[in-house]
Formats: structure tokens, sequence, C-alpha cells
């Protein structure tokens, strides 16, 4: 099992190759739980005002790289808030 800094690594240097479990992990952790279940989609909610979302969805057993470049863009957002 990868540890949360791991997958942020991995996150960043292949995006691409990130499994979706390992995507949900680090939004659950930085984000909380997802408001909308049962669904292909989760949704994330974040702090800010504006677009106060992260959609991720499955590709196979993977993550959309775009969307791990959102989740990127967010958890530097939350590290420049704090």
């Amino acid at each position: 099992m990868a540890t949360i800094r791991k997958i942020i690594e991995q996150m960043r240097t292949e995006p691409a190759n990130v499994r979706f479990t390992d995507l949900r992990k680090v939004c659950e952790e930085f984000l909380g739980p997802p408001r909308q279940r049962g669904t292909s989609h989760l949704i994330f909610r974040t702090p800010w005002v504006g677009d106060p979302r992260i959609n991720i969805q499955r590709a196979g057993d993977k993550a959309k790289p775009y969307q791990v470049r959102q989740v990127l863009k967010a958890l530097e957002k939350l590290d420049e808030q704090t």
C-alpha cells in the first residue's frame, strides 16, 4: 500500500499512470469524503470560492490524467492557504 507522499510524487512525475484508488486516497486525505456516491463520478468539495469541487472518475483502473493534474493544483492551492 503506497503512502500519500509516494502517491503525490507519482502524480507529479507520471500523471497518466496513477491508479484511481490512489487518487481517491489522496483526495479523501486532503478534501474529506466524496459528496456523491453510487455513480461513476466522485465529487470532492474544496474550501475556496469559485469552482469549489474536484470531480474524479475511473478510466479503467487508472485515473484520468487531466483529473490528476486538477487534484495537484488543488493541493498546491491548499498548501498556499495554510
